[in-house]
C-alpha cells in the first residue's frame, strides 16, 4: 500500500520508495556498447560523476566517466580504450589525477569493481546504485575529491532526504570495502539518516 517501505533488515520508513536512477547519457551507452561488443562476458560498471551534482552546492566543471570491471581485466580494458582514442587513465593515483586529469572536462578512469557491488540496469547497462554512489564518495577521497569535507555531508544529507537508502546494501558493500565500521560511525553524526529507520 505504500505506507510503510523497507530499508534494511527490520528497519522501515514511512511513505513510498523513491527509487534512485541515474542518467544513462549517448556517451556511456555508445562506451557500453563498445565494451560489450570486445568484452561480452565481462562485468562492467559505467557511470558519470556528475550524477553527484544534484546533491551539491558547488559545482565541480569536470567529470569522470567512471569504468569499473573485475580487476584481472583492468589492463585489458584501459588499453582497448586506449586505442580507440578515449582520454583513459589507469586507477590513478593522487599525484597523477592533480598533475594530468585535473584540468580535462571529462576523462575515463578504469578501475577495479568491487564483488557484489549494488548496481541495477538501465537500458542493458549496469550502472550504480545510490548505495553504491554513496559508499563510493567515502571510501574514495581521492577520485572524489571534489565531494569531500562539507561537500560530502550535503550529499549524503540530500541523497537521504530526496531517495530511499537501503543501510543493510550500504553497510555490507562498504564492508567489502572495509569500511563498514567507519561508515557506520559516519552515518550516526549524519544523524537525519539514522532518525528515519
Amino acid at each position: 500500500m505504500g505506507v510503510l517501505n523497507r530499508v534494511g533488515r527490520g528497519k522501515y520508513v514511512i511513505g513510498e520508495k523513491k527509487t534512485y536512477t541515474p542518467e544513462i547519457s549517448k556517451k556511456i551507452k555508445t562506451l557500453n556498447k563498445k565494451l560489450k561488443t570486445h568484452f561480452p562476458f565481462l562485468d562492467i560498471c559505467i557511470w558519470n560523476t556528475s550524477v553527484f551534482n544534484e546533491f551539491m552546492r558547488h559545482q565541480p566543471g569536470r567529470f569522470y566517466l567512471m569504468v569499473e570491471v573485475e580487476k584481472d581485466a583492468m589492463e585489458s580494458v584501459f588499453f582497448f580504450l586506449k586505442d580507440n582514442k578515449y582520454p583513459v587513465f589507469l586507477a590513478p593515483d593522487p599525484e597523477i589525477i592533480y598533475h594530468y586529469i585535473s584540468d580535462k572536462k571529462e576523462t575515463l578512469i578504469v578501475k577495479s569493481l568491487v564483488t557484489e557491488s549494488p548496481t541495477q540496469e538501465i537500458s542493458g547497462i549496469t550502472t550504480i546504485t545510490i548505495e553504491k554512489i554513496l559508499v563510493d564518495l567515502f571510501c574514495d577521497p581521492v577520485n572524489f575529491n571534489a565531494q569531500q569535507d562539507l561537500e560530502r555531508d550535503r550529499i549524503f544529507k540530500e541523497v537521504i532526504e530526496k531517495y530511499t537508502v537501503n543501510e543493510t546494501t550500504m553497510l555490507r558493500y562498504a564492508d567489502r570495502r572495509r569500511k563498514k565500521n567507519e561508515l557506520d560511525e559516519y552515518l550516526n553524526k549524519v544523524s537525519k539518516f539514522r532518525q528515519q529507520t
